[in-house]
């Protein structure tokens, strides 16, 4: 292996040796040999990662993937880092590669050395991962929020930097509102965008974690949580009018299924709350306090069945 492709990898070494470009010399931060505006190895320990990375959720499989190219071809695109006063070098973007090339064993990685204020730090940051990486919708938001509070931004200035639309941004803005058990599920892809902006439509938080729960358990398409929410609203309409009827807005279960309730908690001497849906659609939940009384009941429903 020739020095180009010794110092800067496969990938960057090949590059270089078509383009004619000498490669800079590894990365020294006593000695500062790459100046801003240079490509140059950089070892991997001493680069602080980016504070301001608005992804924080990294796909195991897809880094295992990229580990495995990254040690059959090398780094074939430099990562970008801030030179600071200190003249340490902080990560701007491309985490993943940084992530990756750890796993792969390399101990340096071809970095582009420039200098960035805080908030270009996190502008570029977020723009090269929604461009590159499809952060998700919670994480999108809270680059976007981060912006906006540190930055003392509007949303019409921030719509202007990132070029992205304003009822866009405030769309996302509006997903940080809902309970964290929600936010999580956005981020694990249990419910899709199109649920959670649903269910932005319910005021009651908790009424919010029982219908995204109901989502989940009865995989409820958007339209299906749309005609329950309908239905909430219509009830909610009718307990305003009528205050002998439930305070949470829920709709009502019928009276034999009332019975059943109480029934079932009777016999397996727990709390028992059956949910009716859209279309006599609906769900049974059982209690329990703890992993002894969950116990008990399951050795209860064995024996009945």
């Amino acid at each position: 292996m020739n020095a180009k492709k010794r110092a800067l990898g496969k990938g960057l070494g090949a590059l270089l040796d078509d383009s004619g470009l000498e490669p800079q010399p590894l990365y020294d931060v006593g000695k500062d040999l790459l100046p801003v505006g240079t490509i140059g190895m950089v070892p991997l320990d001493i680069i602080e990662m980016n504070p301001y990375q608005p992804r924080t959720d990294f796909d195991e499989e897809a880094l295992n993937d990229l580990a495995a190219s990254i040690k059959e071809q090398g780094v074939i695109q430099p990562v970008t880092l801030r030179k600071q006063e200190n003249n340490q070098l902080q990560l701007i973007s491309g985490e993943r590669r940084v992530k990756a090339s750890r796993m792969a064993g390399l101990s340096e990685i071809p970095a582009y050395i420039i200098a960035a204020e805080d908030t270009a730090m996190l502008e570029m940051a977020i723009v090269e991962n929604i461009q590159r990486e499809n952060l998700n919708p919670v994480e999108i938001a809270l680059g976007y929020k981060q912006l906006i509070d540190n930055h003392s931004l509007t949303q019409e200035m921030l719509s202007e930097k990132l070029g992205k639309s304003r009822p866009s941004i405030a769309n996302h803005l509006r997903l940080l509102k809902l309970p964290g058990e929600i936010q999580i599920g956005l981020r694990q892809e249990m419910i899709t965008t199109g649920h959670a902006k649903v269910l932005l439509g319910i005021e009651d938080a908790q009424t919010q974690i029982d219908l995204y729960q109901d989502i989940i358990a009865q995989d409820l398409s958007v339209r299906e949580v749309e005609e329950i929410i309908k239905n909430l609203t219509e009830q909610q309409k009718n307990d305003k009018s009528d205050p002998k009827k439930g305070k949470t807005g829920k709709p009502d279960i019928k009276e034999e299924w009332q019975h059943l309730q109480k029934d079932l908690e009777i016999l397996y001497d727990t709390k028992v709350q059956i949910k009716s849906l859209s279309k006599g659609k609906g769900n049974i939940t059982f209690k329990f306090k703890s992993e002894k009384e969950l116990k008990r009941i399951s050795e209860t429903l064995k024996n009945k069945s």
